[in-house]
């Protein structure tokens, strides 16, 4: 290594002293000192810990396997605060459920995996979303399941500055399902009825909506990126009455996951669903058939449509709520259009 005479020198004091501090915090989060408390989400335009950088060490900089254990450190101290912290209770859980704790250490790190690594998400127009205040993302829906709102949450969770968690409208059935009902709760979700949206909206939270529902979701592969029917548009009038601003979200990738070929109606009459999906690879191989496919996403969130300057009554006048939410299907679909275009083949990229 070339420097000057007292290089090496210098090199072991940073290195005994990230090590020191390194073993300080672990201890802490073992005994459960206060600097053990879960650390601020990391900047997403940062370096991720623990990711190779150029190589080179130099003069207070660590080399790779140093920035390595020092970044292993980190994870195993945080992951000792949270194991602590579950077991003194030192966690909330708001009315509706959510455990924002056990969400960031338990639910979107695997989620994480499959949004970097296996989709390879590519996310735009973040800044469109409101640093604080409620605001409803209102999204196309699709992929035989519904990994696209796992997805979208995980967008905004890791990209906004703010690290925002969304709040999921979801469908009765999803609440009633053994296992996926408790789950979705503590992650934050609930039903899609008025009240709650507003409750939430008025509270100022970042709240999803997905008007195609089942339509949209369970649609043939030959319609894929063909919005269905938005509904009555309630999720215009919830947004109208709580004075927050409707922000469209187009995502592009969540039709080739599963490609619906067709649907087994007596089974899923017998089983209470909407669809029991057939695709090139369910249910003919098994578990195996339940993989997702590696396609390429793309998630663009649009600009912000205010209802600040509505009329007062507007959200039960029914020819402003469907106009607003006709717009807003539009503007969906033309931006489905164009990223199909950017993102090319749905699977080379």
């Amino acid at each position: 290594m070339s420097g000057d005479g007292d290089g090496p020198d210098r090199h072991e004091d940073t290195a005994a002293r990230r090590s020191g501090s390194a073993a300080a915090r672990l201890a802490a989060a073992v005994a459960g000192h206060p600097s053990a408390a879960p650390p601020e989400p990391a900047d997403p335009s940062g370096p991720v810990p623990g990711a190779a950088d150029d190589g080179a060490a130099g003069p207070g900089r660590p080399d790779g396997s140093e920035a390595a254990g020092a970044a292993w450190q980190e994870r195993l101290a945080g992951t000792l605060a949270f194991l602590r912290r579950r077991l003194t209770g030192e966690y909330e859980i708001d009315e509706f459920g959510f455990d924002q704790d056990w969400t960031e250490h338990v639910w979107l790190p695997p989620l994480r995996l499959l949004f970097e690594k296996w989709f390879r998400v590519e996310v735009l127009g973040v800044e469109n979303l409101p640093d604080d205040g409620g605001v409803l993302l209102v999204a196309n829906h699709s992929g035989t399941v519904a990994v696209d709102a796992l997805m979208l949450s995980v967008a905004v969770h890791d990209h906004h500055p703010r690290h925002r968690p969304v709040r999921m409208l979801g469908a009765d059935l999803v609440f009633d399902t053994p296992v996926v009902g408790p789950v979705a709760r503590k992650a934050g979700n609930t039903l899609a009825c008025n009240e709650d949206a507003e409750r939430l909206l008025r509270g100022g939270e970042c709240v999803s909506v997905f008007p195609e529902g089942f339509k949209g979701v369970g649609k043939p592969f030959s319609q894929r990126y063909k919005l269905q029917r938005f509904g009555r548009g309630g999720f215009v009038s919830a947004a109208i009455r709580s004075g927050v601003p409707i922000v469209p979200c187009s995502i592009v990738g969540a039709e080739e996951i599963y490609p619906l070929l067709g649907s087994i109606k007596p089974l899923a009459r017998a089983l209470g669903l909407p669809y029991f999906p057939v695709t090139p690879t369910f249910p003919w191989l098994g578990p195996l058939g339940a993989v997702p496919l590696p396609s390429k996403w793309i998630i663009e969130f649009g600009e912000p449509v205010s209802t600040d300057d509505l009329p007062d009554g507007a959200a039960e006048d029914p020819m402003v709520v469907f106009n607003m939410a006709d717009s807003v299907r539009e503007t969906i679909q033309q931006s489905l259009y164009r990223l199909l275009l950017r993102r090319g083949h749905p699977f080379l990229r």
